[in-house]
This record gives structure tokens, C-alpha cells and sequence, in this order.
């Protein structure tokens, strides 16, 4: 089956392109739930141009998203288990916000006058205002070996039954990985691959969302994110590869 969809302005990660966690988790969308359940692994091809028709091909073994000739990424069906670092309380992740590189006027920085890393990003920009963008801002909390963030989606986010949508759920989880890596001021690049699973619906006003390292090969870094509800009941978590500079 074919269909078109277009990533809009709001969902950008950097400046004129999709969030990756965003498409990887709009291209998840299409399977169905019984594979979702599983996991589901989207790996990112090209850049995501905005607000241009994209072409969804569904197919039997997965999805794939297309701009003209160009193929975007594709998500495919990879039931995984992962280790998940219990993680600190809402509290704590919320204590440690201060210190988070989305709200550091020092960083360098891709949006020149911006504020933070990625100022206008769809997950972590903090110039980018609740109700459009998610403003998840993991930063380093005492006691673990990661980052955290003491998260408030908007409401605007949720679906009539007040469940976050699974493109959303695979955005609020993208960023926490590449923080665990820059909070030593080292540069992961663009994200590559994601392989994700969304164990419950997510609901609620309150999560932690968590980010640690695996390993790095060459220049490819490996990590883990979770989110968590009020009551530490991990509802999805996801690996990650993200390709680029090595500091």
C-alpha cells in the first residue's frame, strides 16, 4: 500500500530537517501493534526534508519512506531486550535540569543566538514553546551513570484517550542518548538507527525519561533510553546508534 505524508516545520531536529526520532517513530506508526509490541527497528537513510509529500510504502516485511528517488528510512519488525538502568526520581531529574546542554547559553550551538544545543529541536529545543515542541531536557543526576529528564508533555500532544501517539513517545526518547555522550563534551552526530519498544500506552502529566552509553565503535556511539511514569513503570526504552564525529 502506498500513501503521502509530510513532516512539518514543528517537527524539525536540526534546522530545516526531521526530527530522527520523529520520523523513525512516524515510520513505526505503520506497523502494526502486534510488532510493536515486539520492537521495531527504524534506520534513517537521508535527511528528512519539511513540509514536502513523502511516499509511505507499506509492504509485508516493513515501511519505507521516500522523497522522489531518494529513500528517507525504513522501519522493519526486531523484537529486542535491553538492560534499563533504574533510574532517579522525578525529583531528581528535575533538580538537575539547571544543568542540562539544552539550556546552556555557552554551548556551541547550530542556531546562532539560540539557546541550549539544539535550540529549535522538536524533543530538546528550548526556544521552541510548550504545546509545540516536547522540551525534554536530560541532564547529569548524581547517583546515575547517564542522564535524565524530568518530563511534562502538553497536553496538545496527547490523543483523545490522553495516550502520547507513538511518534511522539519514539521523539521524547531520542535526545537523552546523544545528551549521555555530550554531557562529556563528546559530539555523537546525526542519529542512525533506532530500535524501540513501547511496553504500555504512554499516559500521564509526569515521566523520566533516561539516557546512558553502550559502547562506541569507531564512529558509531551506541546508547539506551527509557521512559518512566510517576510510578517508575518503564513504558517504552530504545538503542540507539548515532554516526558522526568522533571527540
Amino acid at each position: 500500500m502506498r500513501t503521502t505524508v509530510e513532516i512539518s516545520e514543528q517537527f524539525q531536529g536540526p534546522p530545516g530537517l526531521g526530527n530522527g526520532g520523529y520520523v523513525s517513530g512516524m515510520l513505526a506508526s505503520y506497523l502494526p501493534a502486534e510488532i510493536a509490541a515486539q520492537g521495531i527497528e527504524s534506520t534513517l537513510r537521508a535527511p528528512t526534508p519539511l513540509d514536502v509529500p513523502l511516499e509511505i510504502l507499506r509492504e509485508a516485511t516493513g515501511v519505507s519512506a521516500h522523497s522522489g528517488d531518494v529513500l528517507i528510512g525504513e522501519a522493519i519488525p526486531a523484537a529486542f531486550e535491553l538492560e534499563i538502568p533504574s533510574p532517579p526520581s522525578f525529583a531528581q531529574a528535575l533538580a538537575a535540569q539547571a544543568h542540562s546542554p539544552a539550556l546552556d547559553p555557552h554551548i556551541e550551538n547550530v542556531v546562532s543566538g539560540g539557546l541550549g544545543f539544539h535550540p529549535v529541536c522538536f524533543c530538546c529545543g528550548a526556544d521552541v514553546p510548550k504545546g509545540v515542541g516536547l522540551r525534554v531536557f536530560a541532564a547529569p543526576v548524581t547517583g546515575f551513570e547517564g542522564v535524565a529528564a524530568a518530563w511534562q508533555p502538553d497536553a496538545a500532544f496527547r490523543d483523545d484517550a490522553g495516550v502520547l501517539p507513538t511518534s511522539v513517545v519514539w521523539a521524547a526518547l531520542d535526545c537523552p542518548g546523544q545528551f549521555a555522550y555530550l554531557a562529556d563534551d563528546i559530539r555523537t552526530g546525526l542519529l542512525g538507527r533506532m530500535t524501540a519498544k513501547i511496553l504500555a500506552p504512554v499516559v500521564g502529566d509526569v515521566f523520566v525519561i533516561t539516557g546512558w552509553r553502550i559502547a562506541v565503535e569507531g564512529k558509531k556511539h551506541f546508547a539506551g533510553t527509557a521512559l518512566f511514569d510517576s510510578n517508575g513503570r518503564c513504558c517504552a526504552y530504545s538503542k540507539q546508534v548515532w554516526i558522526g564525529r568522533r571527540d
